[in-house]
């Protein structure tokens, strides 16, 4: 096992992803290559980066923190226009925003953890 995979917020991440997939893919195809496509990369971006960064030195795992903190909130309009487009309700944007919201907090206390970044 690898040791990004016993980070809760590498856990959560995933969970999040996924629950991007499942519910963009029964939205109509005039999304599919850009609000669909762009918030899943977003959403995954955030795993992707705690993962790799989890690779490299402390000071390196910290930056690639901050690029997955900052997916999360590129996240944010996205789920905003998806809700404006009605391809979600108001309970799901609210239970996502949420979701990033956690993300961002998690993200923060990790890489203020670590040694190198206080």
């Amino acid at each position: 096992m690898f040791r990004f995979e016993n980070l809760e917020v590498y856990q959560k991440a995933v969970f999040f992803s996924n629950l991007i997939y499942a519910e963009v893919k029964t939205w109509p195809r005039i999304y599919r290559f850009g609000l669909s496509d762009q918030l899943c990369r977003a959403a995954l971006s955030v795993a992707l980066n705690i993962a790799e960064g989890s690779s490299r030195t402390g000071k390196e795992f910290a930056r690639f923190l901050s690029i997955a903190r900052g997916s999360c909130f590129e996240c944010i309009p996205l789920i905003e226009i998806a809700f404006k487009q009605k391809l979600i309700s108001t309970k799901l944007k609210n239970e996502w925003y949420n979701h990033c919201v956690a993300l961002a907090k998690m993200l923060s206390k990790l890489k203020s953890s670590l040694s190198l970044t206080k």
